[in-house]
C-alpha cells in the first residue's frame, strides 16, 4: 500500500480533497503536526465528509516524530516537490512508499528535503510556479497505483 504524508496542512479543504483521495484510492494517510487547523476526528470530518471511515489517518505531533516511525518500519519517503528533478512518470515506485507533500503556503524545510529518499516533480509550462497540492496528490498518487496495479 501506498502512504499519503500531509506536511503540517493548513488549508482544511486542501486536506479533505486529499482524504478523499486517499479512501478511494486505497492509500493510508499521515498527517504532520502542527497544521493550519484543528485536525481532530471533529473537523476532519467536516472537511473529508462520509469518506473518514474508509481511510487509515495517522497524526504524528512532528516532523521528528514522522521521520522516526518511518524509519523504523522501513518506509522510503518520495517527496513532491518543484525542486525536483525526476518527473513522477519516471519514478519506480514501491510497495510501501509514503509520497509527502508540503504546506500549501510553504511547502517544507530543507530537512525534509535532505531526508528524502526521492524527490519527484510535476513537468510544467515555463513561468508556471505549482499546482494546487491536492491536484499534485492526485497526479503523483494515481501514477503510483498505476504502476503497482494496487487498485
Amino acid at each position: 500500500m501506498l502512504r499519503l504524508a500531509l506536511y503540517q496542512p493548513d488549508i482544511p479543504q486542501n486536506t479533505g480533497t486529499m482524504l478523499r483521495l486517499a479512501a478511494c484510492l486505497g492509500v493510508a494517510v499521515e498527517i504532520i503536526e502542527p497544521a493550519g487547523f484543528d485536525v481532530s476526528d471533529r473537523h476532519l470530518r467536516r472537511s473529508g465528509l462520509d469518506y473518514l471511515d474508509h481511510v487509515a489517518i495517522t497524526r504524528h505531533r512532528s516532523y521528528a516524530a514522522f521521520d522516526a516511525w518511518r524509519r523504523e518500519a522501513g518506509i522510503r519517503l518520495v517527496l513532491a516537490t518543484t525542486a525536483g528533478s525526476v518527473p513522477y512518470t519516471a519514478h519506480a515506485f514501491r510497495d510501501g512508499d509514503c509520497l509527502m507533500v508540503g504546506r500549501e503556503s510553504a511547502g517544507v524545510p530543507d530537512l525534509v528535503h535532505a531526508d528524502a529518499e526521492a524527490r519527484v516533480t510535476i513537468p510544467m509550462r515555463p513561468g508556471m510556479r505549482s499546482l494546487n497540492v491536492a491536484v499534485a496528490a492526485g497526479m503523483i498518487l494515481g501514477e503510483g497505483v498505476r504502476q503497482l496495479g494496487s487498485l
